[in-house]
């Protein structure tokens, strides 16, 4: 069958039912498959510079969730993988927390979604259509994103982006490389940091891998990543890295007026800057000159994936602002996808820490884009039966077999996808796959239940692979990040019968338990009395832990780092967030246990909707969170835990002091001199709490010309409701 290039990247993606048609619980575990592929794809790129497949795939992916969370705003958790960045940093360099935190860029993938981007922008700043509205393009480095801090001049620190909030610091390495000057060639700020990307030629690439070094790199990004990350700055400075600067971190005063003029002081300061950037006026302007890049793709001798668009006047990307993890006032639109045929040599089944089966695909390994695969995920069993999951065909009906030869199909930082099967190929005597009823690690009923698109394990704590998931998911860097702890080590200890860790709370007994041992950690193989006492002493230091990492590493399902993160912000303490699950848990609706009586009595429970009000948790999320706490075995697991922890209270919003520091705000009606979602992004930038529904709890409430039941409710309560001139004079507009 004959494709295009555009619909070979979309296949597979393509071939799921539109997001308008799916059930709450359909689009919900969706979301739930999706941001696991991403997680792992995350730290493949970002962690180990060995990733699994290329940018497109990835995007494409965030693509669909983008979809799903427009679809179902309820199901838009904070955390989606749309919206995380980068993987934490290698334990291997010391760490730098960025002054500015370094952003990663949302994507686009055909003329339509840049048209929209700047429709966005034009309605966020409340421009209309004949304003001017200027634009840079510029090709999108494949490199590794690096910040150079520089003080009086000179060149003080180096760091990777690592989590975007935290990286490495390779300074020394970063002085290696002849693009990076230690002095700035021109007249700066006292304090710059110039932001850009290292990256390696074609033909320095292909040198490097013929030298001999004794290791031969996938590609030139895995070549660039894995020479800055050298631990002898001399093995760096043997490498032929480049560098590319683009950005700009923090300031002691302003670059310029202009995204343009900006570009063009850093080339004075001696680094060098992209020859292709150019100015647009429009959304065709940015699409014509993505058209012209592509062109020039192949003879640049250097890898680029797509061209990023930013606003050019600074002003006004000060006023966009940002998301949770990307700028308003820039687009990455990325070039298409590349695909291979290979054979699928069998179909294997994972359990997650949910419970959910998903089926693998281990492929005969083909390179694709640069990249060698071997596993491709299948999704669920309806995937694999070649339809949606409303039943509808999809690849035209064609069934997933083992043995079957299939497209490969690679857009991202996450496991490639199968976008198509050549019947022609297909051996005879092959049978459908049958899809497993019973869980393969503990032999549990695996069902699944009406409207979910995903056959679950009922073996909750007696199954072995969910428990051995949830404690990898716990010491992993985002959570309690456990120095000597990761998941080699949590499986030797779950199958320990003298000092087994089966639960978190046994990793902060394991000291005392050794102590009292005859058999000691260190006689143990793969232990010695020095590597015992390190394990033991990072066992230690996490003891005492940040609130939002504790939420995020009980891995519970749909609250990831963003949802932790606003939930620990919101309730500032542990005691404060178990006391309004508590009360939530109370609620009559919620005791009944039925689900068509909670989805209909629930949203007007006053502590229901105090969870559901703060702004990007939703329904279920919510209901998530209160069914862990309340189911006996999984509440007493979390108290023997706490139990051992000193649990540090948030402290996002004491270093802020500002009228509403520390508030709760709701807006509705519409604004007439700043648009809602620009007036969103003011209050959280001066330390306030933005809510979608007014309660109890809400301090105040910004009403403007059409303000509805909002308003009435707030009347009601007693709540302060003030008009958009006072919330101006608040704003500092």
């Amino acid at each position: 069958m004959a494709r295009s290039r555009g619909q070979d990247r979309d296949a597979a993606i393509g071939d799921r039912a539109p997001a308008e048609g799916l059930s709450a619980q359909q689009a919900a575990d969706e979301i739930a498959d999706l941001t696991a592929q991403i997680a792992q794809a995350n730290e493949d790129y970002h962690g180990r510079d060995a990733p699994q497949i290329t940018d497109a795939e990835y995007d494409a992916l965030k693509r669909r969730l983008a979809q799903l969370e427009q679809a179902f705003p309820d199901l838009a958790a904070p955390d989606s993988p749309t919206g995380k960045i980068g993987a934490a940093p290698s334990e291997g360099f010391g760490k730098v927390t960025h002054a500015q935190r370094m952003m990663s860029l949302a994507n686009a993938f055909d003329r339509d979604e840049v048209v929209d981007f700047v429709h966005r922008i034009r309605n966020f700043l409340n421009l209309p259509a004949d304003a001017p509205l200027d634009f840079t393009a510029e090709p999108k480095i494949d490199g590794l994103s690096l910040s150079l801090r520089y003080e009086k001049g000179r060149l003080v620190q180096a760091a990777t982006r690592g989590d975007g909030t935290v990286g490495e610091n390779v300074t020394a390495n970063a002085s290696m490389i002849a693009d990076i000057p230690d002095r700035l060639a021109a007249k700066a700020p006292g304090i710059v940091e110039i932001r850009g990307e290292v990256y390696m030629s074609h033909d320095d690439f292909a040198r490097l891998n013929a030298g001999g070094t004794g290791r031969v790199f996938a590609n030139p990004r895995n070549a660039a990543a894995g020479s800055l990350r050298q631990l002898d700055p001399q093995i760096t400075a043997q490498r032929p890295l480049k560098f590319f600067a683009y950005g700009w971190g923090e300031l002691s005063e302003p670059l310029a007026r202009t995204q343009i003029e900006a570009i063009a002081r850093l080339d004075r300061f001696g680094f060098r800057t992209n020859s292709l950037t150019r100015l647009c006026h429009d959304a065709d302007g940015l699409i014509d000159a993505w058209a012209d890049i592509e062109q020039q793709r192949a003879t640049l001798g250097y890898d680029i994936d797509g061209v990023v668009y930013k606003v050019n006047d600074l002003d006004l990307q000060a006023r966009l602002g940002f998301r949770s993890t990307t700028p308003r006032w820039a687009l990455a639109h990325k070039f298409p996808a590349e695909t291979a045929w290979t054979r699928l040599n069998r179909i294997e089944i994972q359990v997650g820490r949910t419970g959910a089966l998903s089926p693998v695909a281990r492929l005969e390994p083909v390179t694709v884009g640069g990249v060698v695969v071997s596993n491709a995920t299948l999704h669920n069993e309806d995937y694999i039966a070649g339809r949606d999951n409303t039943g509808a065909p999809i690849r035209e009906g064609r069934d997933i077999r083992e043995g079957d030869w299939v497209k490969i199909y690679r857009a991202g930082d996450v496991i490639p996808k199968i976008a198509d099967i050549d019947l022609a190929r297909r051996p005879s005597g092959s049978r459908p796959y049958s899809f497993p009823t019973r869980c393969p690690e503990c032999g549990s009923d695996a069902i699944r239940e009406p409207g979910d698109s995903v056959r679950r394990c009922t073996g909750g704590l007696i199954c072995p692979a969910q428990a051995i998931e949830k404690l990898k998911h716990f010491v992993s860097r985002a959570a309690f990040d456990i120095e000597g702890l990761g998941a080699r080590q949590i499986e030797m200890f779950f199958a320990d019968d003298i000092l087994p860790i089966r639960e978190p709370a046994d990793i902060f007994t394991l000291a005392r338990r050794d102590a009292a041992n005859l058999t000691k950690l260190k006689n143990r193989e793969g232990f010695g009395p020095r590597s015992a006492q390190k394990l033991f002493d990072a066992i230690e230091e996490r003891r005492t832990i940040p609130l939002n990492r504790l939420i995020f590493a009980l891995g519970i399902r749909h609250v990831g780092e963003v949802a932790a993160a606003t939930l620990a912000r919101h309730f500032g303490t542990w005691d404060a967030l178990i006391a309004a699950v508590d009360a939530a848990a109370r609620e009559p609706a919620f005791a009944a246990g039925d689900d068509k009586t909670r989805r209909a009595a629930l949203p007007e429970s006053p502590n229901w909707a105090d969870l559901t009000g703060i702004d990007g948790i939703g329904a279920v999320l919510v209901n998530s969170l209160v069914t862990t706490f309340q189911q006996q075995a999984e509440r007493a697991s979390i108290d023997r835990l706490t139990a051992q922890l000193t649990i540090l209270p948030d402290q996002t919003q004491t270093a802020r002091d500002t009228e509403i520091s520390g508030k709760t705000l709701v807006f509705t009606g519409t604004l007439e001199r700043m648009t809602r979602a620009e007036a969103k992004a003011v209050a959280e930038r001066m330390g306030a709490k933005v809510a979608g529904s007014v309660s109890s709890r809400t301090d105040l409430l910004i009403a403007g010309p059409g303000a509805g039941s909002k308003a009435t409710k707030a009347a009601e309560l007693g709540v302060t409701v003030i008009d958009e001139d006072e919330w101006l004079r608040i704003a500092g507009q």
